[in-house]
């Protein structure tokens, strides 16, 4: 058992990383290519996702492409990942802690609003320009709000608590898998390892992946729609 259970925190651990690794990757290479000298590493990072519709593209095609791998590892080991995001018994209490953690999310949004670290040490060479076309906003809400809100729970929360937690223990691991979550989302700047965190407490409290799903995935939600809402979209 000890062996297996090995094993499987090693495949865990190895999907998590290539889909960290690959996105990161894609983010870096996407602001090494508008770099401009003058530029500070704030400035870079907003180019990020200058794109938006192609940011969200690679988003969706690197959860895809890895989430056959990470059922077969719940079915190998005969986890439900029904049950895994919720039971029938627990729904509401699943949704409240949910709820609680996306309140708690936008709390630290609105505190790096008001204390104007959104936009932190960016110059004049910064990125303004914002694709607000119908397209992009409705591929960026299937990539962020349900396909990143709900594999990537999966993915660093998830993996972390059943197949890392029997090996490394579970908050520990959980940790581990929050600074590869912030690793893959470096562009915000610890924005996601702060809030993961959060995820992490509402995770524990319900052992259901329905309560960091609302979580994450309404916080994306929000940040679409305040993002319209700033630009004079909607």
């Amino acid at each position: 058992m000890k062996e297996q259970n090995i094993q499987n925190a090693n495949k865990a651990i190895t999907i998590t990383t290539v889909l960290t690794l690959f996105v990161a990757g894609f983010e870096a290479y996407t602001a090494y290519c508008n770099y401009k000298p003058g530029m500070n590493f704030f400035d870079l990072a907003s180019y990020v996702t200058s794109n938006r519709s192609f940011y969200c593209l690679i988003l969706i095609l690197a959860n895809i492409i890895l989430l056959p791998s990470a059922v077969m590892l719940y079915k190998q080991n005969g986890v439900s990942m029904k049950k895994e995001i919720c039971t029938k018994e627990t729904l509401g209490r699943d949704i409240a802690y949910g709820l609680v953690a996306l309140g708690a999310t936008e709390l630290i949004g609105l505190l790096g609003l008001l204390f104007g670290k959104i936009n932190y040490g960016r110059t004049a060479l910064a990125n303004t320009y914002a694709d607000n076309s119908i397209g992009t906003i409705i591929i960026e809400i299937i990539a962020l709000a349900f396909v990143s809100g709900i594999f990537k729970e999966f993915y660093f929360r998830g993996f972390a608590k059943t197949f890392c937690g029997p090996v490394m223990g579970e908050t520990c691991s959980l940790l581990i898998f929050n600074m590869m979550f912030a690793m893959l989302d470096w562009h915000n700047v610890g924005y996601s390892f702060i809030v993961g965190l959060i995820w992490i407490g509402a995770y524990k409290k319900t052992g259901h992946l329905l309560t960091t799903m609302i979580a994450h995935g309404g916080a994306n939600l929000i940040g679409i729609i305040f993002l319209l809402v700033t630009n004079g979209v909607v």
